[in-house]
């Protein structure tokens, strides 16, 4: 078995024997979240592209899509909540800050550190919410961050503000409570109720002139770094939706076969079929990247991708009947985090060619 195939069983046999009997626990209560990601953690499973260097595993691009999709598959609360921490360490990874890197990138694999994210507000027209402003040694921040998921899980997040001149700095800052004093102060709002995955503790953050040490900046991206970002990604934020998407197959194969009934089974065998297609279209329009597939092509497939994953999570509470109305349903889960993977990451594009797949 090859490095990043044991990376990919040991991952799998986790999620699917010991995450997937408890979902339901892990999607309404922090205490099992904890437990689940404790799990991840116990296995080295935090910083899957954290380079060889600094403790690796390093898989490749498309071995930690199939990673993502999995975890999507089989928990949604811990799919969104790992992610987060995920994505804080592929970015300490290219930042030029080597001290930074060296204490936060070898502890990231096992939980040592936990790090969440917080610029998703980077994207938003107008006014910059988060700004930061330079100072003697570092930056002073202040405004609000909208969304950072992991309060009480995560004691730190990569906070993106925006400077002056439209440029962005992203620095490590608290997401547990700070008192006022010489460097300012973090605020944290409770816990946002949400109708998905609300166990992942998603909080809003204001900071008031809080100062943050240039030790702690990973770097600093031009102005639209984040649209160019997001470009990149439309297809590869799609293997969410493709995990949901096979969650809710697994409920339609499962009771289909309880109730024996062969119309379930043909619209499962049809269901798959699709899944798989969209699958492979998902991995070529991410591969296509770098080889300039055109972005219409990549916004139709996340299209796609979203839009079979609540037609998979209605066809799981169809088949489900009256029962799938029970917030102790997995068929009301999964529904729930489609609910999710429409909106993740969505930008006024992949709003658009979301509505037109629907509307056509």
């Amino acid at each position: 078995m090859g490095h990043e195939e044991a990376v990919l069983d040991a991952a799998e046999r986790f999620l699917r024997d010991e995450v997937a009997p408890k979902a339901q626990e892990i999607d309404r209560a922090p205490e099992m979240v904890r437990w689940a990601l404790d799990g991840l953690c116990a296995r080295d499973l935090m910083a899957l592209r954290r380079p060889m260097q600094y403790g690796g595993p390093e898989i490749g691009e498309e071995a930690f899509r199939h990673f993502q999709e999995t975890c999507a598959r089989y928990s949604g609360t811990l799919s969104f909540l790992q992610t987060q921490h995920q994505s804080a360490g592929s970015m300490i990874a290219k930042s030029d800050n080597e001290a930074l890197k060296s204490e936060y990138l070898p502890k990231m694999g096992n939980g040592e550190r936990l790090v969440g994210i917080g610029f998703s507000q980077l994207r938003r027209g107008g006014p910059p919410v988060t700004r930061a402003a330079e100072t003697a040694g570092g930056y002073i921040l202040d405004g609000h961050v909208p969304w950072v998921t992991g309060y009480g899980f995560y004691p730190e997040f990569l906070v993106g503000a925006t400077l002056p001149d439209a440029r962005a700095v992203f620095a490590v800052a608290p997401l547990s409570s700070t008192t006022a004093g010489e460097i300012g102060c973090v605020e944290f709002s409770t816990p946002m109720k949400l109708a998905a995955m609300e166990a992942a503790n998603t909080v809003t953050v204001d900071f008031q002139s809080y100062y943050v040490a240039n030790e702690r900046v990973c770097f600093i991206r031009e102005a639209e770094w984040i649209k160019n970002n997001d470009q990149i990604n439309i297809a590869l934020q799609g293997h969410f939706a493709l995990g949901c998407a096979q969650a809710g197959l697994d409920i339609l194969g499962s009771v289909a076969e309880k109730k024996n009934l062969e119309f379930a089974r043909s619209a499962y065998r049809k269901l798959s079929e699709e899944l798989a297609e969209c699958r492979e279209e998902t991995r070529l329009a991410q591969l296509g990247v770098a080889l300039e597939v055109a972005t219409e092509e990549r916004l139709k497939v996340r299209a796609w991708a979203i839009q079979l994953a609540v037609r998979c999570a209605q066809a799981a509470v169809t088949v489900s009947s009256g029962a799938a109305n029970s917030i102790d349903h997995p068929a009301q889960r999964v529904y729930r985090e489609a609910l999710v993977y429409t909106v993740s990451a969505q930008t006024p594009q992949i709003m658009e060619a979301t509505l037109a797949r629907l509307a056509r």
